[in-house]
C-alpha cells in the first residue's frame, strides 16, 4: 500500500484524451501532492490504496480541465452590453468608450472574479486572458484557484492602465517578474491585433518573445475590413505581415484565424502555429466561419476559446466544442470532419500546448498536475449513453459538470463553488451593471 496517495477518484468512465479516442470504463485516478499518481481500474485502486481519500462517480465521465484558449475575462461585467452589432462598431461605438469610462485594477479584479466563477462550474480550469491590469487579473485567478495564462496586452491605445505601446510592455512584465513563482500562474505577450499595433511594437514582441520563451496570443484575420485595411496601410495581409515582422512559429496563437486564404493555412502549418477558435463569438459579430476543418488537416495545433462574455454571452466551453464541430461538417461538407475525441482535444490537450503548459496539464496522464472536471452522464436528458466521448461533445452541457479540481483541489463540489460565494458575485456584478448605465 502506498501511504502517500491523499484522493483516488472513482468513475464509471476516465477518458485521459492521450492516447486519443480512448475511454476507459470503471477506472480511477490517483492522486498525491497535486498530480496524478495512475489512473488504474477502480478494482485495482481499491486494492491497492485501502486506506485513501475516495471519491465515487458512478454515472460519471472524468475529463482533464477544460482549457478557454481565449479570452478576456473581466469584460464579463459588459456582457450583453451591446449586442447585435458588428465587430467595429461594437468596438468603437460601445466597448472602447466604456472601457475609457470605468476599467480600472478593481474592475479587472472584480470582472475576472465573476468569469472565474461561470468558468470553474462549467469545467474549465485555465484561461487564457488577454485584458488591462493583469496582476488584478491574476489576484482573481489566485483567489478563485484556478489556472491562468496572463497577457501583457501591447496597443498604441492610452488607457487608465498605461500611456503608450511601451508602457504596456513595461508594466505587463513588471507583473510576470512579481508573479513569476505562482504555480498557477504563466503569462503570454498578448499584441491586441494587426490593426492596433505598429510594427515597432510587434518588433519588441518578437525580441521578448524569443528572449523569454513566451507564446504571443494575438487577433488576427477576424473579419475582412481588418484585411483589407492592412491592405491598404502596408501591401500585405495582416498574416503576411506577422511573417515579415517575426512573428509566425510555435509561440504564436493567431485568434480567430476566420479569413484565410489555402496558402495561408499553408503558412500556419509550416510555421508551427497555433489557432484559438472561438465560433460563438464569430458568429454573433458576424465574422464569419473559420477554416477549421481545412486547418485541422493541415496538422495546425487548435485550441477552443469562448472570447469574451460580451462577446459571446456565455464563457461556456461545452458550448463551443459542440458548434466547433457542426460547423466544421456544415462548412465543409464533410460528416467526418472534427469528429468528437478531436474537439475534446482541442479544448484540453491541444491548448494547453499552444500555451506551453502541456508538460503539466491537457491529459490525465502520470505526473501532470491534478486538472480534472467530472460530467454526469447519467442524466435523464443524456439517456442512453453508447459513447461517453462522444456525448462530452453532443449532448452534454456544462449543466452536466459536477465536480472540479485543480491542483488535486475540490473547487466544485456537487454543482456548488467551493471558493467563491455565487450571491456575493452576483451581487457586485449588479453594482458594476448601475456604474456602466445598465
Amino acid at each position: 500500500m502506498n501511504t502517500d496517495v491523499d484522493h483516488v477518484i472513482e468513475a464509471r468512465w476516465v477518458i485521459p484524451v492521450a492516447p486519443p479516442r480512448m475511454t476507459l470504463s470503471d477506472h480511477a485516478v490517483v492522486l498525491s501532492g497535486g498530480c496524478i499518481v495512475e489512473v488504474i481500474p477502480a478494482s485495482a485502486a481499491l486494492d491497492r490504496y485501502p486506506g485513501a481519500r475516495r471519491t465515487r462517480l458512478p454515472g460519471h465521465a472524468l475529463i482533464p480541465g477544460l482549457v478557454n484558449l481565449h479570452t478576456h475575462a473581466a469584460m464579463t461585467l459588459m456582457r450583453g452590453m451591446a449586442d447585435d452589432l458588428p465587430l467595429m462598431d461594437w468596438l468603437q461605438d460601445h466597448i472602447w468608450p466604456a472601457e475609457a469610462r470605468h476599467v480600472s485594477a478593481e474592475f479587472v479584479r472584480e470582472g475576472t472574479l465573476l468569469a472565474c466563477a461561470e468558468m470553474l462550474r462549467g469545467g474549465i480550469t485555465c484561461f487564457n486572458d488577454m485584458y488591462f491590469y493583469p496582476e488584478a487579473a491574476a489576484q482573481s485567478a489566485l483567489e478563485a484557484g484556478m489556472r491562468a495564462a496572463l497577457g501583457i496586452i501591447a496597443i498604441e491605445m492610452r488607457s487608465s492602465y498605461a500611456s503608450d505601446a511601451a508602457d504596456y510592455l513595461s508594466k505587463g512584465l513588471a507583473a510576470r517578474d512579481a508573479l513569476k513563482n505562482e504555480p498557477l500562474l504563466s503569462f503570454c505577450l498578448a499584441p491586441h491585433a494587426p490593426y492596433t499595433v505598429s510594427d515597432a511594437t510587434f518588433e519588441r514582441v518578437a525580441t521578448y518573445a524569443d528572449e523569454l520563451d513566451m507564446p504571443v496570443h494575438v487577433h488576427l484575420h477576424e473579419t475582412t475590413q481588418e484585411i483589407a485595411e492592412s491592405e491598404r496601410a502596408h501591401k500585405l495581409r495582416p498574416i503576411r505581415r506577422l511573417q515579415k515582422l517575426g512573428l509566425l512559429g510555435p509561440g504564436l496563437i493567431a485568434v480567430h484565424a476566420v479569413h484565410l486564404a489555402p496558402d495561408e493555412i499553408d503558412l500556419l502549418a509550416e510555421h508551427g502555429c497555433h489557432v484559438a477558435h472561438c465560433p460563438s463569438s464569430n458568429l454573433k459579430l458576424a465574422s464569419g466561419i473559420a477554416p477549421v476543418a481545412a486547418l485541422h488537416a493541415r496538422g495546425v495545433g487548435i485550441g477552443i476559446g469562448t472570447d469574451s462574455a460580451a462577446s459571446n454571452n456565455r464563457l461556456d466551453a461545452f458550448m463551443e466544442m459542440r458548434l466547433a464541430a457542426l460547423l466544421a461538417k456544415g462548412a465543409s461538407g464533410t460528416a467526418t470532419a472534427l469528429p468528437a475525441h478531436s474537439v475534446l482535444e482541442m479544448s484540453t490537450l491541444q491548448a494547453a500546448r499552444a500555451l506551453g503548459l502541456d508538460d503539466r496539464i491537457g491529459s490525465l496522464t502520470p505526473g501532470k498536475r491534478a486538472d480534472l472536471t467530472a460530467v454526469r452522464l447519467d442524466a435523464p436528458e443524456l439517456a442512453p449513453c453508447y459513447d461517453p466521448l462522444s456525448h462530452l461533445v453532443y449532448a452534454a452541457g456544462r449543466e452536466h459538470v459536477t465536480h472540479v479540481w485543480v491542483e488535486g483541489e475540490l473547487l466544485v463540489d456537487n454543482g456548488v463553488l467551493t471558493r467563491l460565494d455565487a450571491r456575493e458575485l452576483a451581487a457586485r456584478a449588479g453594482a458594476w451593471q448601475k456604474k456602466l448605465g445598465g
